[in-house]
């Protein structure tokens, strides 16, 4: 009997593995925060900074920002808003490893919901770090848990550690949808305005992006092509962004992949 209960045990453990070791807060650059553990993140390899070509005003502001926080000066919470594939996730990844190879102390930890972010802040205002909380293409359908993260960035009795800034990116700039905004706050116009613009006005640093034009995204195109070592033809390359319908630095990047297989390349 002992035996078949040992089999059965070790039958259960294979089917529940036991869960993910915490990885060490004070030694990796980047982490992921799925609600219960921060884990060291497997692969942490930006594009270098100077690969992202026609964000140069974006780039200045959010490293600039990323480099006092790494120091512990004041810093902002940053919003990155804008059109789909123009570089807002690759520039906070780049910008983070750009300051951590100047030396400074800070770690990117990405975060899958707002809504567990007061249990990472217990685990993080432990640590003697500066830490950047990357919430990625945040959107919100209940205004109610717009609030909640407007209530962490802001205005709560438990504030966030000073250890912490949030940098988040998004499509919308005001994160909640205006006819969901005006469907919660049906008292008058101004209160609808009011909740439409709350969340996004508690971020010290937005920054915009916009489409590319037809130069901007040919330019990109070729810086890729410079690093990689590859020949690149602007026509083809405008061709393939014109069958996406698209032009962004995301369509720049399938492109060069494209190229990079034709001609059995590896890009690294």
């Amino acid at each position: 009997m002992t035996d078949a209960l040992e089999r059965i045990a070790a039958a259960l453990e294979r089917l529940s593995p036991p869960p993910t070791p915490a990885g060490d807060p004070t030694s990796h650059p980047a982490y992921v925060w799925r609600g219960a553990t921060l884990t060291a993140a497997r692969q942490f390899a930006p594009l270098p900074l100077d690969l992202l070509i026609g964000v140069e005003r974006q780039k200045q502001a959010l490293t600039e920002n990323l480099r006092r926080h790494a120091r512990r000066a004041a810093a902002h919470d940053v919003l990155l808003w804008g059109a789909r594939g123009t570089g807002k996730s690759a520039l906070v990844k780049s910008s983070i490893a750009a300051v951590q190879a100047e030396g400074g102390d800070i770690a990117l930890v990405e975060v899958a919901a707002p809504t567990t972010l007061p249990a990472l802040f217990a685990v993080l205002g432990q640590v003697d770090r500066a830490f950047a909380l990357f919430l990625d293409d945040l959107g919100f359908d209940d205004p109610g848990d717009a609030r909640t993260l407007r209530s962490l960035l802001e205005g709560v009795a438990e504030a966030r550690p000073d250890n912490v800034r949030l940098v988040v990116t998004a499509n919308r700039r005001h994160l909640v949808p205006r006819d969901i905004a005006e469907q919660d706050s049906a008292i008058n116009v101004r209160d609808s305005v009011d909740d439409h613009l709350a969340l996004a006005d508690r971020f010290g640093l937005s920054l915009g992006f916009h489409v590319l034009d037809q130069d901007g995204y040919v330019a990109i195109v070729e810086a890729y092509g410079r690093r990689f070592g590859l020949a690149v033809d602007p026509a083809d390359a405008i061709g393939w962004a014109t069958k996406r319908g698209s032009r962004s630095g995301r369509v720049a990047w399938q492109y060069i992949v494209e190229i990079a297989g034709r001609e059995g390349r590896v890009l690294a």
